[in-house]
């Protein structure tokens, strides 16, 4: 299975806001800096958290939390390409280094878990 950018979380802004007539996402967000609060966990938790739907939303985390489910059963197929790219990485990034927060958005937005082993297979890091 290929990468379906937001995850969770967080594309954060990149992975974000759809309008309803679009083939695709709006690249509103596309050049933020992802890999930035993806190292800083002051401003990566903040994402975690609305898409957890347990904290404040930013109006680029508020997108993406409201395309996260369409966008995991879709396979992302609305995303940019950059939007899926910035996906794996975060995925990635919360496979690796946010095991608690990618299990609790497991629980949420696949509860029946028919996407994420998937993902934990791609991006998981053996050690």
């Amino acid at each position: 299975m290929k990468v379906f950018t937001a995850v969770c979380i967080v594309t954060l802004a990149a992975i974000v806001a759809a309008a309803p007539t679009e083939d695709t996402y709006t690249d509103k967000y596309d050049d933020a800096n992802v890999q930035e609060i993806l190292n800083n966990r002051r401003l990566l938790l903040p994402y975690i958290k609305c898409a957890l739907e347990q904290g404040k939303c930013s109006a680029d985390a508020k997108e993406l939390r409201e395309h996260l489910m369409e966008a995991l059963g879709t396979d992302c197929a609305k995303c940019t390409e950059k939007q899926k790219a910035t996906g794996g990485m975060i995925f990635k990034h919360l496979i690796n280094h946010e095991k608690d927060y990618w299990d609790q958005l497991i629980d949420k937005y696949d509860p029946e878990k028919k996407y994420a082993p998937a993902y934990e297979k791609e991006y998981l890091v053996e050690e």
